[in-house]
């Protein structure tokens, strides 16, 4: 008998069949990864299982152990033993590490929450799984990729018998996905049953013993992963043979579009630290310049510093168009064109409960709209050209950019800034928690951008992606150039030793 079955079930929302029908199964102690393009129903099903929405909101069964369940919220299926883990954090940044961990299930004593207990229990549950955490450190003062670790903890400090990860290596290190591999292999001999998301192919093969895909929100197919190869499941979440990912560049390099001399950027935390030393390089029109480096190189701090919007400190020079410049906030870099596509697309680059209109205008309003009025008409028209040209998949301008899939919505986060008419864009981490076929689909954009003349910065932490898309490689080690490469120079190797200070 499954640990888990989910019999045809179906979700609609107004005018579209997310779940068509699906089915899927999990057995105890089995690592079952679920992959599909972005919109594919792969997070609307583990909402269904986590009780995000309840019985009466879709139709079909789910039965865990045999037993038919229907749950009218989430604490019933965590009652029912099912943890999730969803790509969106859920830490409360101003509470420790172990207020976090039992949120909502601390140990008290007459309603008194009793904190020696609950530090005690975080402890050893972080102890267990070998996470050097503190847990009377704030959860704000972590790292993303930390922070990370804490939810998972957080997930299995409720003796989950089914653990969903949904995307959960996207911000870790490689030390710290290694800690997470040996964690699920633990709980794996335990008898958990984890259902795993992830658009990371290698990752998918590395561990799931089954892999399901869905397509269009209906289950394509279910097969043993050893039975698969990676090209099969590519074509069956898009539906098609899909050959090399990344486009053939033959790019014309103008001239210097802009020069970045001694930029050097102080933690804003730690007095005196600095994040970003002395790094200095320049970009061409036409040219995607990538930059490459292990997390906490100081990649995404070189960019917000330009762009005017680093908290701490900052030095240097900046050139645009052979002349010096000097930044001081984000508005400022727009009207000198510069654009950047953020790596947090959630918190920096949208508002999500607005419209797609909204969010693809807001950046390049007063050009677009007028000085004092909004021109509705002109919006729509400047807004339909990137909603057509990146094929974004929406039902009008009008969509609700927090209900667009991942790859969606970083297609509207682009859009927003080619509205600007940049000079220079700096693109952070542009596919991060996407899926294959929207990955090739903004890789052909940046090609076509840097053929038709952009500037183009690139900061990748996928080597292949690096490789792939740049014409020149810039290395950051502790946040120093480490190294710099040309196209025909750089190999993994190369990237790699640089990265890590050889």
């Amino acid at each position: 008998m499954p640990l888990l079955e989910m019999k045809n079930i179906v979700k609609e929302f107004p005018g579209v069949r997310a779940l068509d029908g699906v089915s899927f199964t999990l057995e105890a102690g089995e690592f079952h990864a679920l992959v599909g393009e972005n919109g594919a129903g792969k997070s609307t099903l583990m909402k269904v299982l986590s009780g995000v929405y309840p019985a009466g909101q879709y139709s079909g069964e789910i039965l865990i152990g045999g037993k038919t369940m229907e749950f009218s919220g989430i604490r019933d299926s965590e009652k029912a033993g099912v943890a999730i883990i969803f790509q969106e954090l859920s830490l409360v940044k101003e509470l420790t590490v172990g207020e976090n961990i039992f949120l909502g299930r601390e140990p008290s004593t007459l309603g008194i929450i009793n904190h020696s207990e609950l530090y005690h229990r975080a402890s050893n549950l972080l102890r267990d799984l070998k996470l050097d955490i503190d847990p009377r450190e704030p959860v704000g003062n972590l790292g993303i990729g930390r922070q990370q670790l804490v939810e998972i903890a957080k997930a299995l400090s409720q003796d989950a018998k089914i653990l969903v990860l949904d995307e959960p290596t996207a911000a870790l290190t490689d030390t710290e996905v290694e800690t997470l591999y040996g964690i699920l292999e633990d709980l794996r001999s335990r008898g958990v049953g984890m259902i795993y998301i992830s658009h990371k192919l290698e990752e998918v093969f590395r561990m799931s013993d089954r892999i399901t895909v869905l397509r269009d929100g209906k289950t394509v197919s279910t097969h043993n992963t050893v039975d698969l190869t990676r090209d099969e499941v590519i074509a069956a979440m898009v539906g098609r043979e899909v050959g090399d990912i990344f486009p053939a560049s033959h790019h014309e390099f103008g001239e210097t579009a802009a020069e970045f001399r001694n930029i050097t950027a102080y933690s804003p935390d730690v007095p005196g630290k600095k994040l970003v030393d002395d790094v200095s390089f320049h970009v061409r029109k036409g040219e995607v310049l990538g930059i490459a480096g292990l997390m906490g190189a100081g990649r995404t701090e070189l960019l917000m510093t330009i762009f005017g919007s680093w908290k701490g400190k900052w030095s240097g020079t900046i050139e645009t168009g052979g002349k010096q410049i000097k930044l001081s906030s984000p508005s400022d870099a727009i009207n000198h064109g510069i654009g950047f596509v953020t790596e947090d697309r959630k918190r920096f680059g949208l508002v999500l409960e607005h419209t797609i209109i909204d969010n693809m205008t807001i950046a390049a309003l007063k050009r677009i709209s007028g000085q004092f009025f909004t021109d509705r008409s002109r919006e729509a028209a400047a807004a339909s050209v990137p909603m057509s040209s990146l094929r974004v998949k929406a039902g009008s301008l009008m969509t609700v950019a927090g209900t667009l899939s991942g790859g969606n919505q970083q297609k509207v986060v682009l859009g927003k800034w080619l509205l600007t008419e940049p000079k220079v864009l700096f693109l952070d981490e542009p596919t991060r928690g996407i899926d294959v076929g929207a990955k090739q689909e903004i890789y052909a954009e940046i090609n076509k951008l840097a053929q038709d003349g952009l500037a183009i910065v690139l900061v990748s932490s996928e080597l292949p992606e690096v490789l792939g898309l740049s014409d020149r490689v810039l290395v950051l080690h502790e946040g120093k150039v480490a190294g710099e490469f040309t196209r025909a120079d750089a190999t993994p190797e190369k990237l790699m030793a640089a990265a890590t200070g050889h």
